[in-house]
């Protein structure tokens, strides 16, 4: 129907869009609402800490307010470095309160990759805990761009380090400057952004996620259905609240009234106190958090009674993690997604039906990546040339695409990337996978640049950049070596100069200079690198060696 003709009904006539039938769709409505009807339950346990929604809302109002009363509102970047602590928490909804967007850095990053982001994203204010205060430091110093930046430390009693404070106030002197009625609005449109993620993507250079209030609401609500989730939730933040804003989580947890339990650091002996001192009902996490509690001595499983809800993404999980998860009484859900559909988009819902299946069946079952979340509005297995669904018989690959309300508006000032991402009015995950007939995908191969470890990307190319700046590296490549904890690790093959010595320590060595630890090559393999005519490396060949013992352990 042309536009013309759709104006033209007797439903389009004298039936306008007004305030009084029409509001912006926001996580933040989520808070005010909880506050609201619940304003003594609690909303955050950290430690000895005890914080009410009410308190908790007023806080946020009070960080909003502080935030305009120093100049910032629309569309200005306010990023922070922040651990699971409450601070994170008040970040997620003061910050947009204001009409700002909300960066969260990844702590697990190198200066320079800090750096970048602060001046890419153009941030004006820096929240900063004490634990990387010193990384923030040198972050700061090596930034482009000159423009001023307010930064504030936070201050946190369950941090026994040692840390030099490097901004001008702190949290809770920034937070007493707001009032703590202050009156913040809606969104103008539900279509501006809400939160900036910066991902690896497919080159060396982060690219900058832009996420919208109508997709944070959308995949916060859409957590909640996916896991039935009652009021009152006991969540405990294993997931880092800097990935993906914690999956949406935050404000999943608001819009339930729940408890947000933070944990400074992950460790099953802390996420199994924490089930048993705090209720927990639910938590989040890569597949090594599950691994390390399935693998957890048995001593620290004792006491826990309540139903425990666990997602788990990043890798399928395989038939011991199931069961493992199982004895212990926890139920593990599969989910699937990228930081450009705000996390998971992607369920494997399981059926009644499947209980009655061995184990191996079982795992095999809830190993695919499923089907869309209720509010994104389609997944499909695509060619990418003809743009058309492949056979949904199991076998025929295709590239994983989604359309919907939870995908990102697209990447901080990079439209060509942003256009190919959304090429034919899909986006492209760049992974490969298969459509079965009862309508579920399952990934076979995925982007194959992208090393996931331990839940975190790391761009192949990013390490390959590090490794050609040796003198003795003539060729380089890098690509995933399956890992039993991490899932997957760096592994490196170099080609040396002619008459050059180095060792594989040597090579790690200069890695560590220039790159996060996690990004660090885990085996090194020297030799003459597999090249087509045109001198193009073979990956293809090297990812078949990567798991061969000729791979050198560091």
């Amino acid at each position: 129907m042309s536009a013309q003709n759709h104006a033209s009904h007797i439903y389009a006539q004298d039936l306008p869009k007004t305030a009084a039938n029409f509001a912006p769709i926001t996580p933040l409505s989520f808070i005010e609402r909880t506050a609201l009807v619940y304003p003594q339950r609690t909303a955050i346990v950290h430690g000895e800490l005890r914080q009410t929604w009410a308190q908790t809302y007023a806080r946020c109002r009070q960080l909003a307010s502080a935030l305009q009363r120093r100049g910032i509102g629309l569309g200005d970047t306010v990023a922070v470095m922040l651990p699971n602590t409450p601070p994170m928490v008040e970040a997620h909804f003061g910050i947009p309160m204001a009409g700002a967007v909300l960066n969260t850095l990844n702590t697990r990053l190198d200066p320079e990759a800090i750096a970048f982001m602060l001046d890419h994203g153009e941030a004006k204010v820096v929240i900063v805990d004490p634990e990387f205060s010193g990384v923030m430091a040198q972050a700061l110093a090596l930034r482009q761009n000159q423009r001023e930046v307010l930064v504030i430390d936070t201050e946190d009693a369950l941090f026994t380090g040692k840390s030099k404070p490097i901004g001008s106030l702190t949290y809770e002197q920034f937070v007493a400057e707001g009032d703590a009625h202050f009156d913040w609005q809606l969104p103008a449109d539900e279509w501006d952004a809400i939160s900036l993620n910066y991902t690896s993507g497919t080159t060396g250079n982060p690219k900058g996620v832009v996420y919208h209030h109508r997709g944070a609401a959308s995949n916060a609500i859409s957590n909640i259905l996916e896991w039935d989730m009652p009021k009152h939730a006991t969540y405990l933040w294993t997931l880092p609240m800097f990935h993906c804003n914690g999956w949406c989580f935050p404000w999943t947890v608001a819009a339930r009234a729940g408890v947000n339990v933070c944990l400074r650091r992950v460790d099953p002996k802390a996420i199994f106190d924490a089930i048993r001192a705090h209720g927990v009902t639910h938590y989040c996490g890569a597949p090594i958090v599950h691994a390390a509690m399935v693998a957890a001595p048995a001593e620290l499983k004792q006491g826990i009674t309540q139903q425990v809800k666990a997602m788990v993404a990043g890798a399928a999980p395989p038939a011991a993690m199931i069961e493992g998860m199982e004895q212990m009484g926890f139920d593990l859900t599969h989910v699937y997604g990228l930081t450009e559909i705000y996390g998971p988009a992607a369920v494997c819902v399981k059926h009644a039906e499947w209980d009655a299946l061995d184990v191996g069946e079982r795992a095999r079952l809830n190993a695919r990546q499923g089907v869309n979340y209720h509010l994104q509005r389609g997944i499909a297995v695509m060619d990418a040339i003809t743009m058309q669904p492949v056979p949904a018989d199991g076998e025929t690959m295709g590239e994983i695409m989604f359309r919907g309300n939870i995908t990102m508006k697209g990447y901080l000032k990079n439209p060509k990337a942003t256009q190919e991402a959304f090429a034919g009015g899909w986006f492209h995950t760049g992974d490969l996978a298969v459509m079965y007939p009862d309508g579920y995908v399952k990934i076979k191969d995925r982007s194959k640049d992208i090393i996931i470890s331990g839940g975190e990307n790391i761009s192949s190319i990013e390490v390959e950049d590090v490794l050609y700046r040796h003198p003795a590296v003539m060729a380089a490549a890098v690509v995933a070596k399956p890992d039993e904890k991490w899932g997957e690790t760096p592994c490196a093959f170099i080609e040396l100069k002619a008459g050059a010595q180095v060792t594989a320590e040597d090579i790690v060595a200069h890695c560590r200079l220039h790159l996060a630890g996690f990004k660090i090559p885990r085996a090194v393999v020297f030799g003459e690198l597999p090249k087509t005519s045109t001198g193009k490396i073979q990956k293809f060949e090297l990812r078949k060696q990567a798991g061969s013992a000729s791979a050198i352990n560091v």
